[in-house]
């Protein structure tokens, strides 16, 4: 049953699996306010969801903790609540060798995929044991890379599994406050970002192999199936992927 009294916030929300997500919530009732540094990606989601009043765009970079709480702000705002969070934005660096990687690329991924999922996640917190009823859902994207790295990927890698660690941090602390935290990571879904990866991309033994694709829809679905779980039940960790994507084995 569609339910239009359930608010979320999607980050990165402009392309990608944040689109995905966001739509699969729009169409299934939910209120959404979308996040993402450009607003007119923002704008087009809304329009192709058709959901009205019930998608909100707000350029949001989450790099920036004050932007972060505006964003939250600007949420209650129109909304009165947070029932989910969809903590997702995230940047790569470039697939160069780590002694290469300058020092602005690697804060560049750690600002972005560490600090501001950090701060997303602190400002959760901060609306959902506050509101009433009481509590909510943060779900993180940690990505195959919170488990195994690709090569010359340390900067996204190294966050990937910091993200992981904040999920099961924020998942015990949020106990008490009825808050839910899972994380979803994701394998080779059909994005521009991931488009690549059809062409060939670096295998672990050297080698450069095409890899297969899912399509990025299947990701929306998963994460609304998390976010459609009463507050009792709780994903921690799931992982949909392209079934013959190189990740379990060696290879």
């Amino acid at each position: 049953m569609k339910d239009s009294s359930k608010i979320a916030i999607v980050t990165g929300a402009g392309s990608g699996i944040g689109k995905a997500a966001a739509l699969a919530l729009l169409r299934d009732g939910w209120s959404v306010a979308l996040a993402g540094r450009r607003e007119q990606p923002l704008l087009d989601v809304a329009q192709q969801a058709q959901a009205g009043a019930r998608a909100l765009a707000v350029p949001t970079d989450v790099a920036d903790p004050e932007a972060v709480r505006q964003l939250f702000d600007r949420t209650l705002q129109q909304f009165g609540r947070v029932d989910l969070l969809f903590n997702n934005a995230g940047v790569g660096a470039p697939a160069i060798p780590l002694e290469d990687l300058t020092v602005q690329q690697w804060t560049s991924v750690v600002d972005i995929n560490l600090n501001g999922m950090f701060y997303c996640i602190q400002n959760a917190f901060r609306v959902m044991k506050a509101q009433s009823p009481r509590g909510g859902r943060i779900i993180n994207n940690g990505s195959i890379s919170a488990h195994t790295p690709r090569p010359n990927s340390i900067a996204y890698t190294a966050t990937k599994h910091a993200v992981m660690g904040m999920t099961k941090t924020a998942s015990l602390d949020g106990r008490r406050y009825d808050i839910a935290v899972g994380q979803i990571d994701v394998g080779n879904a059909q994005t521009e970002l991931a488009q690549r990866m059809t062409q060939g991309v670096q295998q672990a033994n050297g080698q450069i192999a095409a890899e297969p694709l899912m399509d990025v829809d299947i990701v929306g679905q998963s994460v609304l199936y998390m976010a459609s779980l009463p507050l009792t039940a709780n994903v921690m960790f799931h992982t949909v992927m392209a079934t013959k994507m190189p990740f379990a084995g060696r290879g």
